[in-house]
């Protein structure tokens, strides 16, 4: 994959998360960032602006020679994991941690109860 593919990939891939979760609107990354500035990480505008103009070199310049390799995939990542919510992980923890703790009161239960249960569950054939 080429420079110019992975900058336009990895900017789509922001411009998506900036429409999806902070409700931007407008063409180009440049107008999704100005449209929903006040709603961003105030860390994060820097970032964003930096891919947004080595998008801009990268696509309308001819002769734009770049090592763009590691800085702008390190801007990026950090502009995408500050960008997605993270709701969603604390939100599968706390499910995770909860039927984990109903299972194991009920194991505790029936454990210290299982003479009893066995006496009404199953019935002794005559």
């Amino acid at each position: 994959m080429s420079d110019i593919e992975k900058v336009i990939l990895r900017t789509r891939k922001i411009e998506s998360l900036l429409r999806l979760q902070y409700h931007a609107e407008g063409q180009g990354l440049d107008q999704l960032i100005t449209s929903c500035e006040e709603r961003l990480p105030h860390d994060v505008i820097d970032k964003l602006r930096y891919i947004a103009s080595t998008y801009d070199k990268v696509v309308h310049e001819d002769k734009y020679q770049s090592d763009i390799e590691r800085q702008f995939l390190s801007v990026c990542n950090d502009c995408e994991r500050e960008l997605t919510p993270r709701s969603g992980r604390f939100i599968w923890r706390v499910a995770i941690t909860l039927m984990t703790l109903i299972t194991l009161i009920a194991i505790a239960f029936y454990y210290a109860h299982w003479d009893e249960l066995t006496r009404h569950i199953i019935v002794n054939p005559r």
